[in-house]
């Protein structure tokens, strides 16, 4: 399952906000080519997981905050710059993401 992904930007920076109450088990990657992985456990114990293929490169390196209710991502870009979108893809983005 995945969790609703709110995503904004900075001319700098990529924010994500992953909607998951009381989330554990929380991982996350960030790979320079773009990629953003996220997994994590559910109140429930159900998996919720997801990745992201972003318009440009990031840096390896993210910031996290776990709330009570969500997780916020502060996701470093390469290069500075508005990205047209928030994915490599052109399609329509998955029904879980949404902008901020």
């Amino acid at each position: 399952r995945h969790p609703e992904v709110l995503w904004a930007q900075r001319s700098d920076k990529v924010y994500l906000t992953v909607s998951l109450p009381d989330a554990k088990d929380i991982s996350f990657k960030c790979e320079p080519e773009g990629q953003f992985s996220f997994s994590a456990v559910g109140v429930n114990g159900e998996p919720f997981n997801f990745t992201l293929q972003f318009y440009g490169n990031i840096a390896p390196q993210c910031r996290t905050k776990i709330g009570l209710r969500n997780i916020l991502c502060s996701i470093q870009k390469e290069q500075k710059g508005w990205w047209k979108r928030l994915l490599k893809s052109e399609e329509k983005p998955a029904p879980y993401i949404k902008v901020d």
